[in-house]
């Protein structure tokens, strides 16, 4: 648990940066201004998040998986304002599918590993795609909901904003409930990166 829990932590970590310089690329230097445009774990992680729930839900549901405070930024700073808000916010998923890709090909393409370090590489590998696919569901607070957002109709964007109240509690259920739903992608993505 704690060898995942600490994987974990520097994926979140990593997914935030990512946050935050996309935004800053964008002309937001909120993240930058605020200390958080840093790889440096004490400056992103968040206790209950990061490390209390991810330990609770790996021993009921059997995979870690938490998030560290959320990286500040200010939408009205982008130049693009259309499209901004879900660039910033695909920049976290896609930065945890390029991670699980360089790991998954180090696995893949490295012969001789032992096995420790190909236990290491699995468990990176299937944790930020876990991060990817979970991150990108359009569960408002979660990144799909902020990518989808500028494609939707006004309407249907007030709507899905206006689940953001119950944003905490979908999100938690979803991860004990409906981990299922998404497992099988994982596993085809895994297969795909690692070839096995």
């Amino acid at each position: 648990m704690i060898f995942y829990i600490i994987i974990l932590l520097f994926s979140v970590v990593i997914h935030e940066y990512m946050h935050g310089w996309m935004a800053d690329q964008l002309g937001d230097p909120t993240a930058k201004d605020a200390g958080r445009l840093t790889l440096n774990p004490a400056a992103h992680l968040d206790i209950w998040g990061s490390i209390i729930m991810p330990a609770l839900i790996f021993i009921t549901a059997g995979f870690p998986f938490g998030y560290a405070k959320p990286v500040p930024f200010n939408p009205h700073n982008l130049r693009d304002q259309k499209y901004g808000i879900a660039k910033v916010a695909a920049a976290g998923p896609l930065a945890n599918l390029i991670t699980a890709i360089f790991f998954g090909l180090i696995l893949r393409f490295i012969p001789g590993l032992n096995i420790v370090m190909v236990s290491f590489l699995i468990a990176i590998v299937r944790t930020n795609l876990v991060l990817m696919i979970f991150n990108l569901l359009p569960i408002p607070p979660l990144d799909g909901s902020k990518v989808l957002l500028p494609f939707l109709p006004y309407n249907l964007q007030i709507k899905l904003l206006s689940l953001e109240h119950y944003g905490f509690t979908l999100v938690l259920l979803f991860a004990l409930f409906g981990f299922s739903l998404i497992a099988p992608i994982i596993s085809f993505m895994f297969r795909l990166i690692v070839g096995t």
